[in-house]
């Protein structure tokens, strides 16, 4: 299954997001995934803790932070979600980001890893990115992915 088709399966895109606080945006981020049942509910606060103690190592230069924790942390099921901010923020002291993947795996199988090279490799488009940041809605988003 596509990462579009992933991120359409858990209604998990949410584009024009107005936040602050790194710690509310994973938050946001792991709510579609944890009531579809792909994340437990203890899941996003492993994230922060995580990211507590190793930093944000998971925010790129482009402006995109891909937050996530091991496969014990709290996965059911493979997923994906995308927030789109309206303002970038920084997670943790680190540089600023306004697009967020979340992605719980529930093992570091080749189905996820497909999924992270697949966003990686979207994102390095820099229109695909200006697209992104432009989008209004969810539909759209999917029509640029």
């Amino acid at each position: 299954m596509s990462i579009k088709q992933l991120l359409q399966q858990a209604n998990a895109i949410q584009v024009g997001i107005d936040a602050t606080d790194w710690r509310q945006v994973i938050a946001l981020a792991a709510e579609p995934l944890v009531s579809g049942g792909y994340l437990e509910a203890r899941y996003p606060a492993e994230v922060i803790a995580n990211t507590l103690t190793h930093g944000a190592y998971y925010v790129f230069d482009e402006g995109i932070a891909m937050p996530h924790a091991r496969p014990e942390a709290g996965v059911i099921r493979d997923c994906f979600s995308l927030i789109v901010l309206a303002q970038p923020i920084s997670f943790a002291g680190s540089e600023k980001a306004d697009i967020v993947i979340m992605f719980g795996a529930r093992d570091s199988n080749a189905h996820i890893e497909e999924g992270i090279r697949a966003i990686v490799s979207l994102l390095e488009d820099e229109e695909t990115l200006v697209r992104l940041r432009q989008a209004r809605s969810a539909a759209e988003v999917i029509d640029i992915l």
